[in-house]
């Protein structure tokens, strides 16, 4: 069935209004570059904010952006770059991982919520998304939010409209909070270090004064040895000069730390963010622990199944490629992270596994009955991706 490309938000509120009236579900999408994250979905129409693209506000002054859902997120990050901003949270893209075509919008990116390396210093998605728009399941355009950042009493809408995977309505125009682009940016690499250790020597970096935005260990395998420990510094030339020095000379004592100069430590932290650095014929997997626990957990991983990661945040952070995509590897997978105390999402995997086990870290009953509450206030009679994060909701 061919896809429906409301041109406004008044077309898209009308389509839903029918689809409410009928009780006909929706797939909601941006250009579909990450339409393959989550539980597989059959709907009986799919509408696309493709055509719901441009930038309604930039004040550069105010550090603030708004702009339509269909919105390319590289035509954001252009305008911006042009007078010395950024987006903060180092926006993913999910092209090489799922082997899509297209542009990432900034409906897509706000929907699934997924940030890069530099969350760890300045915050995910979520912390700089200050307004939002959408559309809920009555047809209904809502507004929260607005140009600053501000405190809320009951429901947030805007924090739960990012990451909900458009379960909860459909973004029509998002606003964010942007901040002043680093003027340059060196990494600091040691070679050879284990996983346990240069998860030491991130945890120790981001205790200093030094403003560490990155902190990466890539181990040896089957894509590069020897082992990889990056550390990244952003700001001024200066100051990046200084505090490269200082922070390898805190770290010392793991090594003499190498350089990277801007351009070869902007390529690098690229490939870090959007997954490139792993197999992309296989299971893929997103883990959130304590970077603490995060050598013991991949450890327990590696006991049953072969498999290529590496680790951001500080050890926070895990990505975990494996061949084996089938239950078996979903148990274990499951298990080390319950065992660390953390939470798993299943990026990559045949729709097979994907819609017969969890895709998102399995929630408890009293949350899901929380879950489905906000669900029903919003989009009563279940339109939007019915099923994508949790079966039933």
């Amino acid at each position: 069935m061919s896809a429906f490309l409301p041109k406004d938000e008044a077309e898209a509120s009308d389509y839903v209004k029918s689809c409410y009236a009928s009780g006909q579900s929706l797939t909601l999408m941006g250009n579909g570059t990450r339409q393959h994250l989550g539980r597989p979905i059959v709907t009986a129409h799919t509408l696309t904010t493709s055509a719901m693209s441009g930038i309604t506000l930039y004040e550069p002054s105010e550090l603030v952006i708004r702009a339509k859902a269909g919105t390319p997120v590289s035509e954001i990050e252009k305008v911006i770059a042009a007078k010395g901003q950024m987006l903060p949270f180092e926006a993913m893209d999910l092209r090489h991982v799922y082997g899509t075509q297209g542009e990432p919008t900034v409906g897509g990116l706000t929907a699934t919520g997924l940030s890069g390396p530099r969350r760890i210093q300045q915050g995910g998605v979520r912390d700089h998304l200050i307004g939002v728009s959408f559309i809920n399941g009555r047809g209904e355009l809502i507004k929260s939010g607005g140009r600053v950042m501000k405190n809320v009493t009951g429901l947030d809408l805007v924090k739960i409209s990012c990451g909900a995977h458009g379960t909860l309505g459909l973004l029509a125009e998002l606003t964010f909070k942007l901040r002043p682009k680093p003027e340059t940016e060196a990494t600091l690499l040691i070679n050879g270090l284990s996983d346990a250790r240069g998860i030491e020597a991130l945890c120790l970096a981001m205790g200093t004064p030094y403003e560490v935005s990155a902190s990466a260990h890539l181990p040896s395998g089957s894509t590069r040895d020897p082992a990889q420990t990056l550390i990244r510094i952003e700001n001024f030339a200066s100051s990046v000069t200084y505090r490269v020095e200082q922070l390898a000379h805190a770290l010392k004592a793991f090594g003499v730390w190498e350089i990277l100069n801007a351009q070869d430590s902007a390529q690098l932290w690229h490939k870090i963010a959007n997954v490139t650095l792993l197999p992309s014929s296989s299971a893929l997997w997103r883990l959130s622990v304590p970077p603490t626990k995060a050598a013991a957990c991949v450890a327990q991983i590696k006991a049953h199944m072969s498999i290529d990661y590496h680790y951001d945040w500080s050890g926070g952070l895990i990505w975990v490629s494996c061949a084996t995509d089938n239950a078996a590897a979903s148990m274990h997978i499951r298990a080390a992270v319950t065992a660390a105390q953390g939470h798993a999402i299943l990026i990559r995997a045949p729709d097979q596994l994907r819609a017969t086990h969890p895709v998102f870290e399995p929630q408890s009953e009293a949350m899901m009955k929380l879950n489905a509450s906000i669900k029903a206030s919003l989009d009563p009679k279940g339109l939007f991706n019915p099923g994508r994060m949790y079966a039933g909701l």
